[in-house]
């Protein structure tokens, strides 16, 4: 259910604009890919030299995901993600370091913006979707 849509007569609001919408995801997805251009495991599997391209698919993806804008969909068609993630090699060293600077990225939102609930359910996503693109056993 996105923001804005009625059950029984009541407005429910999406987890996207429940956390601030756009600053709040472009906020965690800055700090993220400033610990990635720093991470000897991560940033390898960037192949751009410039982390913008993949910042903004991410963040695009990531407020799809949560009840934002569609323009991930529109631009990119399917998510597709273990597609999208094959040509990598990603085990669990690689799940690990991504999820590391995930973490400090949603660190970095107080929490008068991203309550515990929030934050739990963010992670916990982060978390099964790191897993999920594990494609190689070390």
């Amino acid at each position: 259910m996105t923001s804005g849509e009625q059950t029984a007569g009541q407005t429910t609001q999406s987890f996207y604009d429940a956390v601030g919408g756009a600053e709040t995801f472009q906020r965690i997805l800055a700090a993220f890919y400033r610990e990635v251009a720093n991470d000897e495991v991560v940033r390898p599997l960037y192949p751009e030299q410039d982390l913008g391209p993949a910042e903004r698919r991410l963040r695009m993806f990531l407020e799809q995901y949560w009840g934002g804008p569609r323009t991930y969909s529109e631009e990119r068609g399917h998510p597709r993600l273990r597609m999208r993630h094959m040509p990598f090699t990603i085990g669990p060293v690689e799940r690990d370091a991504w999820l590391r600077c995930m973490r400090v990225g949603v660190a970095e939102i107080e929490p008068a913006v991203l309550d515990d609930e929030h934050r739990k359910a963010l992670l916990d996503y982060l978390e099964m979707a790191a897993n999920s693109l594990i494609n190689v056993d070390f």
